[in-house]
């Protein structure tokens, strides 16, 4: 049981139907956790800055390291909305989340994701050294801010117990 009503958007004020109504003409379904965050626009737009941070990350690391990234952080971080959400994104593109064969760059990405969601303080010097080894110093900042918004977003989730959307209950992990 969600421990925040969610927002419904034809009842709502002027700036939250507009906010959403532009976000959905971007990006699509508003989401159980988006009609959460909508009870404070700023809160919603903050989050969605996500959507910014994946277009840089993207062409650097594919559309399939953004998934596999962001699955390793959300299963990490045991947050239902998001790792099944990433799971059916993974699914729905031919691959078995419980079974990735990941090449190194992508191995890579899921230890510093997953390091990072379990404790950022013990990113070893190795791990570290492996993800200079595939990524400059821009692109590393980018992947550390975006794993911070998902980390964030996992934790609003989990925090405020979020129900996981219809849509998305197929592809919970059994």
């Amino acid at each position: 049981m969600s421990r925040i009503s969610l927002v419904d958007i034809g009842a709502a004020a002027d700036d939250v139907k507009q906010a959403a109504a532009d976000h959905e003409q971007k990006y699509g379904r508003i989401t159980n956790m988006k009609r959460t965050l909508l009870h404070a626009v700023p809160a919603f737009q903050a989050y969605m800055e996500w959507y910014t941070l994946r277009d840089q990350i993207e062409p650097f690391i594919g559309k399939r390291g953004v998934y596999v990234f962001s699955h390793a952080i959300s299963t990490q971080n045991e947050c239902l909305i998001c790792s099944t959400f990433f799971r059916r994104l993974l699914i729905e593109s031919g691959e078995d989340p419980d079974r990735l064969e990941l090449d190194e760059k992508e191995q890579v990405l899921v230890d510093f994701g997953r390091q990072l969601a379990k404790d950022a303080n013990q990113v070893s010097d190795e791990l570290f050294s492996r993800l200079q080894a595939f990524f400059d110093e821009r692109q590393i900042v980018l992947l550390t801010a975006f794993a911070g918004l998902m980390i964030a977003t996992n934790l609003f989730n989990n925090a405020l117990r979020i129900p996981l959307d219809d849509y998305l209950e197929n592809y919970r992990a059994k």
